[in-house]
């Protein structure tokens, strides 16, 4: 029997499989984590530079600098020819309540100790959980559940947080993590045909506007040597951790990255003893334990989601 021709019928090309959940869900978890060490990283570049250039005006640079290397991505990658593009309702509300939430936090994290403003907004995988439950319709079984009270516990333990020092500035953070975490339910609402870069395009620039307004009426100090070294690497980062936190929320089970942010703690408790020598307590150690015990957990759950 002859084979047929290539001819004998129109050329298809080669299905793919699409990936499972549990494949996206690992993908996303690997995003997240990757995500939360270059906030770490623009996070300690930017406290660098306002030593001598002051918050809102490192704040403001640092924007411009992300929105100026996004633009450049995006126009490279054509997602400005895209219809509605970067004016779909959702990117741009995604941006605004992005920028609308870092504003409300900042005014509480200043009157605020640092442990407890710390231990409000690692909150977040909760206020996420139950946006995901109620508006995603996610099922979270109890396991999940108890994994993300661990891993909160954890953090408790880790910051050590004073009861003393929660007060009505507290409420400020606590609505600006809640607005965190409408940003990341947004997020799983944008049309898949609207690139990530555009995504983390608009939100740069809202950022920038932000710091622009917070800046006002400060006197501008001017940028050379370190403070500006540093502002490029930390607009770099910011790059970076915008489009893999946007990667992370678009197509992943909300329930199920949102507590790998508690990567960012462990992230930071490297850096205090690496730069500052800063050695973990007894109390710590055990969050410790309770967090990366929690995120190896969650990580086999996929694994075995992924294999069945």
């Amino acid at each position: 029997m002859p084979h047929p021709l290539p001819c004998d019928g129109p050329h298809l090309p080669p299905q793919t499989t699409p990936l499972s959940q549990a494949v996206i869900n690992r993908q996303g978890i690997a995003a997240m984590c990757l995500a939360m060490a270059f906030f770490l990283t623009n996070d300690a570049l930017v406290k660098m530079a306002s030593v001598q250039i002051g918050i809102f005006q490192s704040l403001f640079l640092r924007g411009a600098l992300a929105s100026l290397i996004l633009s450049v991505v995006a126009w490279r990658l054509g997602a400005f020819r895209l219809r509605p593009g970067w004016r779909h309702p959702t990117v741009l509300w995604r941006a605004g309540i992005d920028a609308v939430a870092s504003m409300v936090y900042m005014a509480g994290l200043v009157q605020l100790p640092l442990a407890n403003a710390t231990a409000i907004n690692l909150a977040a995988p909760f206020f996420i959980t139950v946006l995901a439950v109620g508006v995603l319709h996610e099922r979270v079984d109890a396991l999940r559940w108890g994994l993300i009270v661990s891993g909160f516990v954890g953090v408790l333990l880790v910051v050590q947080p004073q009861i003393d020092g929660f007060n009505g500035h507290a409420w400020l953070c606590v609505l600006g993590t809640f607005l965190h975490a409408v940003r990341d339910l947004i997020t799983r609402r944008i049309p898949a045909g609207i690139p990530s870069a555009l995504v983390t395009q608009t939100n740069a620039v809202a950022a920038m506007a932000l710091g622009g307004v917070m800046c006002m009426g400060q006197p501008w100090q001017p940028v050379a040597g370190q403070p500006a070294l540093c502002l490029a690497l930390a607009a770099l980062c910011l790059c970076l951790a915008y489009s893999l936190m946007v990667r992370a929320t678009r197509q992943s089970e909300l329930s199920v990255v949102a507590p790998f942010r508690y990567t960012g703690l462990l992230y930071a408790l490297i850096a205090g003893y690496w730069v500052w020598g800063e050695i973990p307590n007894t109390w710590a150690w055990c969050g410790i334990a309770l967090l990366v015990t929690s995120g190896l957990v969650m990580l086999q759950r996929e694994r075995v989601r992924t294999a069945a």
